[in-house]
């Protein structure tokens, strides 16, 4: 993903002040950091944390790409808040994944009507990514939970009916592919995003840079889509 931004960011006329990697993290100081407009954060679940509240410290609005780390949303929401920051976050970057998102919410809605369909999930991802399901999958389960009256929760292992099941697979270096299909005894209705490459991630993490650069604040895709 690094590389990605790196290229598109070029791309876009923009240069790349410094970049931060495991080996580097603990010797790239904040003056350092602060040469940037904006820090594009793409790292893991254990460390994002961290790295959002060092760029909230020095006042350097943050992109935050990883996803994995929402159980600790109200904590840097706060943060921000309390430091005057910015900071702009979403479970997935792409701008064709965020259209997706309004589709499903729109179908989900519908659906909600017929409780003869049963609906079900599923989402592929290289064998590298670390969180299942992935974060995309959680925003689109918690899509049709909101508009689906049976449909209780979400699991990755229960198959109940007031359980909204995500078969999660891990295979070779997909990029990223989200099912969500409705099924009755009659037919069945699927919506389906794949990704090509991680080209759209990356395009939409810097669109989200060129946004937040200017404000202050909490910020998501919805905000640009």
């Amino acid at each position: 993903m690094g590389r990605e931004i790196e290229a598109i960011a070029i791309q876009r006329h923009h240069n790349i002040v410094t970049i931060v990697d495991s080996k580097n993290s603990s010797s790239v100081t904040d003056s350092e950091l602060l040469k940037a407009d904006v820090a594009i954060e793409f790292s893991t679940p254990h460390t994002v944390l961290n790295n959002v509240k060092r760029c909230l410290d020095i006042n350097l609005p943050v992109v935050i790409g990883t996803t994995g780390w929402y159980g600790h949303f109200d904590e840097i929401q706060a943060y921000c808040t309390v430091k005057d920051g910015s900071f702009f976050h979403a479970t997935n970057c792409s701008r064709g994944v965020n259209l997706f998102f309004k589709l499903n919410n729109c179908l989900a809605e519908l659906m909600n009507r017929y409780p003869d369909y049963d609906v079900s999930m599923e989402e592929i991802h290289h064998i590298h990514k670390l969180d299942k399901p992935s974060g995309t999958a959680i925003t689109l389960a918690n899509q049709v939970l909101n508009k689906m009256e049976r449909k209780k929760k979400w699991s990755i292992e229960t198959k109940d009916p007031d359980t909204l099941f995500i078969k999660d697979i891990r295979e070779s270096e997909m990029p990223g592919t989200h099912i969500i299909k409705y099924h009755s005894g009659i037919d069945d209705i699927e919506i389906m995003h794949k990704a090509h490459n991680r080209k759209g991630f990356a395009l939409g993490a810097v669109i989200a840079a060129e946004f937040l650069q200017p404000r202050k604040g909490i910020y998501t895709m919805s905000d640009i889509i």
